[in-house]
């Protein structure tokens, strides 16, 4: 994998959680901001989509998926950070065994 390539994997995972974000600002958020968000969120899913259509017409599945077992990881972090909600033991030890499940399916 090239470090362009690399780095479009990280863009797209970016969208995609960017877009939960702004996902969940709409559906909590105030009434006249909603749409904006819903908007938002929408694109830059729709963005991440096309990205990962790229990436999985040149690379293998098997190859990418584990990308996809960082974002449980990294959306905790966002989601204390952004939404700041409370993250308990339980919620990370479920991130890290989903992210080792993942890793260990990857490898096989």
């Amino acid at each position: 994998m090239t470090p362009l390539a690399f780095l479009v994997v990280l863009i797209s995972d970016s969208c995609g959680l960017a877009g939960q974000i702004f996902f969940k600002h709409a559906m909590g958020g105030r009434e006249g901001n909603k749409g904006t968000m819903l908007t938002a969120g929408i694109a830059v899913k729709a963005v991440g989509f096309f990205l990962w259509v790229g990436l999985l017409s040149r690379y293998d599945l098997s190859f990418l998926y584990p990308f996809e077992g960082l974002q449980g990881v990294v959306l905790m972090f966002a989601a204390s950070i952004f939404l700041k909600e409370k993250m308990t033991l339980n919620l990370w030890m479920g991130v890290a065994l989903i992210s080792a499940g993942i890793m260990l399916v990857s490898r096989s």
